[in-house]
């Protein structure tokens, strides 16, 4: 006669062990990368997968060619790099930041940029005699740098002025004039045609990258508050490019020296 209390107890392990097998296997697994395998493709004329890669980057390549290459402007003579305290794309750049700028922020905050200070090293090319093209904006400014407004107080008015005259550089400067007297001081300050208060607050147009400090221009650092256009300076010439038809070339004296 089979043992019915034995077989039962037998029974009752071997559903438990399979219950717990299953728990175990149906549980969560986490995997770990051991290893990372990659491939270089070279671009080479002997290379057989050359054709395809360029057969299927042609149409993309072409359409923004064809939009490089629209003539936006004329630009009478070449605006360049060179002078001293000043140069002509320089102006031109300060002048068409200040000017966009201002109509971003003037409607987003109802209040007034009163200067614009750019870098003489963020100026990569030239406007050449002739057509002016998208392409030209690209290689003027070909980084991401973003208009940012930052407040500042006088006394970092003055900061920006001593560094100006420190470096010796022409950084494009719009909305403010100063005589560097013969003490290598600034004098006679105009921002808006008026003169320098030091108790007031000065909203300054700039680049996402000067307002961190960059060029060491700490001074922006110290402002009292910030605010970003999310507006590409890139896309500000090329947004001015397509409003003219002749590219002016300003020379009106910014900074003067006894």
């Amino acid at each position: 006669m089979v043992n019915l209390k034995k077989y039962n107890g037998v029974l009752k392990h071997f559903v438990l062990f399979l219950t717990f097998i299953l728990s175990v296997s149906c549980g969560t697994q986490k995997y770990q990368v051991t290893k990372i395998e990659g491939k270089e493709i070279p671009i080479t004329d002997k290379n057989k997968e050359v054709p395809e890669i360029e057969a299927f980057i042609k149409p993309y390549r072409e359409h923004i060619d064809k939009d490089l290459s629209t003539v936006l402007a004329n630009a009478p003579e070449t605006l360049d790099k060179s002078g001293q305290w000043q140069t002509t794309i320089g102006n031109l750049m300060a002048d068409v930041t200040f000017q966009r700028s201002n109509m971003v922020f003037n409607k987003r905050e109802k209040k007034q940029i009163d200067i614009c200070l750019l870098n003489h090293g963020g100026i990569r090319s030239i406007i050449p005699k002739g057509n002016v093209t998208a392409r030209t904006a690209y290689e003027i400014m070909p980084f991401e740098n973003s208009a940012i407004v930052i407040a500042l107080k006088g006394e970092h008015i003055m900061e920006m002025l001593n560094y100006i005259i420190s470096e010796k550089k022409p950084h494009p400067l719009s909305g403010m004039t100063f005589t560097i007297d013969k003490n290598n001081a600034p004098k006679n300050i105009l921002i808006q045609g008026k003169p320098l208060d030091s108790g007031k607050i000065y909203y300054v147009v700039t680049s996402d990258y000067l307002s961190n400090g960059g060029d060491k221009m700490d001074f922006f650092k110290k402002g009292v508050a910030s605010y970003d256009l999310e507006y590409k300076l890139r896309n500000i010439l090329i947004d001015y490019f397509k409003e003219v038809d002749t590219i002016p070339v300003i020379n009106d004296v910014r900074i003067r020296v006894e």
